[in-house]
């Protein structure tokens, strides 16, 4: 449990972060466009909350939360999640913030409530409760930086960051997955550079297909919040090109991700 502690922490922080950002905004701002098209950061929010409620659906109810997305495919199709944040956008800023906060909470209490080994079914491949908990940081991290960018906000990177860039590697094959391409038969090497200096690695040294740059920059690239050409993320190797074209950390189908220079 203790991992699962220390992520559950770092996630409470994170949400911290972005609630500190938004919780000033009158409701004027709340309607302000993000770089994510059609979506205001009154939509981000409520993706969030909606999304941290379903979670702690899934951790606690596994059935009721298969049910729950049979129906949605059913009544909405593929954009489904696109109308609950529509639904939840439409709720006066403070109702908004208010379902968060208790979203994220109840989250916390149930994340620790699945037995050890359970896995949570999801709309990409079932989880546990750690990775769970590791994927909703990365979407606080990740919808926060659309935040953050529709405000003209710079949020200071910290150690926070390994556990998207983790998550970032670990979906290096779902990444191509998704797209119907041959998942790649090398091991990878990737070497990031961490906020404080340090370093951050996955992979055996010895492998000839590698991945390095800035901890922010590969985790921007992984959450498609920024085009691979603005950033200093490096490939060697053709396996280790492809990806960082196609890379994603979160389920379901990729998006248009980001144009090139759009936050030159």
């Amino acid at each position: 449990m203790a991992v699962l502690d220390d992520l559950l922490e770092d996630l409470a922080a994170e949400s911290g972060v972005l609630d500190a950002l938004v919780s000033p905004l009158d409701a004027a701002a709340w309607r302000t466009e993000t770089p994510a098209p059609g979506w205001t950061i009154a939509h981000q929010i409520a993706h969030l909350a909606w999304t941290d409620r379903v979670a702690a659906l899934a951790a606690r109810d596994p059935d009721a939360f298969n049910a729950m997305l049979t129906r949605a495919l059913q009544e909405g199709g593929a954009g489904f999640v696109d109308q609950q944040a529509e639904h939840g956008a439409r709720l006066e800023p403070a109702e908004l913030l208010a379902a968060w906060r208790a979203d994220r909470h109840d989250l916390a209490t149930a994340l620790p409530e699945v037995p050890p080994g359970g896995k949570l079914p999801w709309f990409g491949p079932p989880m546990g409760a750690a990775t769970m908990a590791t994927a909703r940081l990365m979407e606080t991290w990740a919808h926060g930086q659309d935040i953050a960018d529709a405000l003209g906000v710079r949020r200071e990177p910290t150690a926070r960051l390994r556990n998207v860039a983790h998550l970032g590697v670990r979906t290096r094959d779902f990444a191509f997955v998704q797209r119907g391409l041959p998942v790649p038969d090398a091991e990878f090497r990737i070497e990031l550079t961490a906020p404080d200096g340090g370093s951050w690695s996955w992979g055996p040294e010895t492998a000839t297909e590698r991945v390095t740059g800035p901890a922010l920059d590969f985790c921007l690239l992984v959450a498609q919040r920024r085009h691979r050409d603005d950033l200093a993320v490096q490939a060697v190797g053709n396996q280790a090109d492809q990806w960082l074209d196609i890379a994603q950390v979160f389920a379901g189908p990729s998006g248009p991700g980001r144009s090139k220079g759009q936050f030159a």
